[in-house]
């Protein structure tokens, strides 16, 4: 929210209060408490009729800074609040001196001088300024309208770029910008997100999140152009500043706090195939879908049922529509036949024709307006309520509804919509509706994760969920939303999709071809290669099928290929995800968060990392012309064997059957002998690819295997020397032997995408193993 008319001015009716000068400073039990005069005290009399700022300084967790910033002290707290993890306090150290206090959390110390003008300055282990809350950096305003906002600047240096702030479909680089936290359902194509998270990373080497779950104005460079500024409407102002120094540490840190990923389990990193959103479908259809995949041989590992598998005008009643699926428990177990999951399209609105809406309006279930009647409306659908999850018995209700679809054969949901939450209502719990605005998505899906969880079993939960805020890549895994069938919205889901990933997201995935409209075929085979090589992968539309035989032969094809070598990937997908699920960094990684260090990585967003060791680089142009960066060293082509050598821009072209698809320097990336489905035991036929290499070296790599007793890890040690490459498993508790060393000139040893070409080619090294 922007409160100046340019530098020297407020906007007309906006007075701000600055903190100017420490009038007082106490310390002890690792905290600082600092009040702060708004004005210059010269007398006593300065004094009087003159506010405070308290600014309270404290370290929740090892390398984070947290500043709480209160005008009046009074309000009352009606929550809701971020849930978060703050058993890792009490590391923090407070040092005084006489000319201020410094507060030393880890790598990141914060320094208050009680001489000058008041200011709170964060350093790095170096002792180097990482940013700091200036001359206007803490401060009051109130507005024309009365309201109260607690507002904070932090200094933006030369150069820095800020990124995240949740899946945001703007420009990548934050720079700039204005953003509203509140969750909006504004497809992809607007600066509203489904996604909206009050934490920002930036590239000198740190992060900031505001401890605040309603409403949170940025203004990112926007009104003042050297401030990140961020406010709330509120009496006090929350946020932390998250130390690094890289930006992955920054994750790891930030997601500690906040929660990190569950691990979805490995079948759902397959292909999804779902009914589309209005189409016309019965059961005849889903198997014409599912036989048609098996008949060409596409591997298909989840099958979807969209909104219309209940009756129009009663979602959400969770109960099938008889007509068109009289046999749903039958039809349920002859899709497990064949081998695919299933998901269930679920929201957390209920319409009035639904039988659901009297029963819940009995129990008491469902949000009311103040005066104690339901709120309803009619937008989405006919006198839709929505639960209120913030009531136990509610929470358990909805939980039993969902239970019976579990015990048909259902293996999970996705948690459509949850951002359309009304202000003018009154919670169970009391809960202020401006901050439980944004916060019920958190609720909700976590009520549908911890039922999968109960029922399905530790590692067999997933949802594919649209709305979220902080703290909700706990319950993975989300996709972009509805987005257009174009290269342009293609560009714009992976610019949401790389911006979620630095907000501490782990998984993400978006519709293959586009939501709204029918996909140009060449668009639909982009956008397929695209999918593909993303955390997971759905083929979904809207009024128009995507199954791929509608758009071409060749469509099959590219489909084919890269599902099968998806499944290839696995073994190392797989590890990526535990990385994941153990630190915080996400599986699509943007360039910069692989190569902070290399200034041309910081804006790009056509482009990212899939794993530590993939580049991957979408075509976003009918005639396969592309343009993709090469950070320093030799790479891998993995589709092809070719090598190319970094730092620097290249023009490349493909067909559809190829993309920029590149092995990190030095790298052994875990390739499975499976092509027909993405789990598995990964270990049968494994083999390890090490790209192009200094002449003489050695790696670990550790393949991680699920199973129904737990994790697995077979442990390797690869070597490499300018005639061949070798490598031995270390403490598996099944015997492997080499079976085949290609020196790393060897030519080439395969062909095709879905087997990953050219095994063994220029400037490639091959072990394959068995046992």
């Amino acid at each position: 929210m922007k409160f100046t008319d340019g530098f020297w001015l407020m906007r007309e009716g906006t007075r701000a209060s600055y903190a100017t000068e420490v009038r007082d400073l106490h310390t002890g039990d690792g905290r600082i408490t600092a009040y702060a005069s708004v004005a210059p005290v010269r007398t006593r009399g300065d004094t009087l009729n003159a506010p405070l700022v308290t600014v309270e300084c404290f370290s929740p967790a090892e390398g984070v800074i947290g500043i709480r910033t209160v005008h009046h002290a009074g309000k009352a707290h009606r929550g809701p609040d971020f849930a978060l993890d703050t058993t890792g306090g009490g590391h923090a150290s407070v040092h005084r001196d006489d000319t201020g206090a410094e507060l030393v959390s880890g790598p990141l110390t914060l320094r208050i001088d009680t001489a000058g003008r008041f200011a709170l300055r964060f350093l790095d282990a170096d002792g180097r300024l990482l940013t700091e809350a200036g001359r206007k950096g803490t401060a009051f305003v109130t507005t024309p309208d009365g309201a109260h906002h607690m507002a904070a600047q932090l200094a933006l240096g030369v150069g820095e770029h800020i990124y995240g702030l949740g899946e945001r479909f703007t420009p990548f680089v934050r720079n700039g910008q204005t953003v509203d936290i509140w969750q909006a359902d504004g497809g992809t194509s607007s600066e509203q997100a489904y996604k909206n998270i009050p934490f920002h990373l930036s590239s000198r080497g740190y992060g900031v999140f505001v401890n605040h779950p309603g409403k949170v104005s940025y203004e990112i460079g926007s009104e003042s152009v050297g401030q990140v500024q961020f406010s709330v409407e509120d009496q006090e102002l929350e946020y932390y500043v998250v130390a690094g120094p890289t930006p992955k540490d920054v994750l790891t840190r930030y997601t500690a706090l906040t929660g990190r990923p569950a691990l979805p389990p490995a079948w759902s990193f397959g292909l999804w195939l779902t009914t589309s959103f209005t189409t016309s479908y019965d059961e005849a259809t889903v198997t014409s879908f599912t036989d048609g995949m098996a008949e060409r041989g596409i591997p298909l590992s989840v099958f979807h049922f969209d909104c219309f598998w209940m009756r129009e005008y009663q979602w959400t009643d969770l109960a099938w529509d008889p007509e068109t699926f009289p046999d749903p428990a039958g039809m349920l177990g002859r899709l497990r036949d064949r081998g695919l999951r299933v998901s269930m399209w679920i929201n957390p609105y209920i319409a009035q024709k639904s039988p659901l809406f009297a029963e819940a309006m009995a129990l008491g279930h469902l949000v009311r307006r103040p005066g104690g009647d339901i709120w309803q409306w009619d937008l989405w659908q006919p006198g839709m309520a929505l639960v209120d999850f913030t009531s136990p018995e509610a929470r358990t209700w909805y939980q039993g509804k969902l239970k019976t679809l579990l015990d048909q054969g259902v293996d999970c949901f996705k948690t459509d919509f949850g951002e359309r939450i009304p202000t003018d209502v009154v919670w169970h719990d009391g809960s202020d509706p401006e901050r439980m605005h944004n916060y019920y998505t958190h609720l909700y899906n976590a009520a549908v994760f911890e039922l999968l969880e109960k029922e399905r079993g530790p590692g067999e939960a997933v949802l594919f969920a649209r709305s979220a805020t902080a703290g909700g890549q706990q319950f993975p895994v989300h996709w972009g939303g509805d987005c257009w069938a174009s290269f342009g919205a293609m560009a714009e889901s992976l610019r949401g999709g790389l911006s979620l990933s630095l907000s501490g997201f782990g998984f993400w995935s978006h519709d293959i071809g586009g939501f709204e409209g029918t996909p140009d075929p060449d668009v639909f085979k982009r956008w397929l290669a695209f999918g593909l090589l993303s955390s997971h992968s759905r083929l979904h539309g809207s009024d128009s099928y995507r199954v791929p035989w509608e758009f071409g032969e060749e469509a099959v094809d590219v489909a084919r290929q890269f599902t099968e070598l998806k499944h290839r990937l696995m073994p190392y997908l797989y590890g990526t995800a535990v990385e994941a699920r153990d630190t915080g960094v996400p599986v699509m990684r943007p360039m910069v968060l692989e190569f902070p260090g290399d200034p041309a990585c910081r804006t790009l967003d056509r482009q990212y990392m899939l794993g530590p060791d993939l580049l991957v680089a979408p075509v976003f142009t009918a005639d396969g012309t592309v343009e993709v960066y090469v950070p320093e060293g030799e790479w891998t082509h993995l589709l092809t064997g070719e090598t190319v050598r970094g730092p620097g821009w290249r023009e490349e072209s493909y067909g559809f059957d190829g993309l920029p698809l590149y092995l990190r320097p030095g790298a052994v990336l875990p390739l499975g002998a499976e092509t027909g489905r993405p789990d598995g035991d990964w270990l049968d036929g494994l083999t390890l690819l090490v790209g192009a290499a200094p002449a003489a070296g050695a790696a670990p790599v550790t393949v991680v295997v699920p199973g129904a007793r737990g994790e697995r890890a077979a442990a390797f040690t690869v070597a490499w020397s300018p005639d061949a490459v070798t490598a031995h498993a270390d403490g598996t508790d099944r015997p492997f032997r080499l079976r085949e060393a290609a020196s790393a000139a060897a030519s080439a040893a395969g062909s095709g995408a879905g087997s990953v070409a050219r095994e063994g080619g220029a400037g490639v090294g091959v072990v394959r193993l068995e046992r």
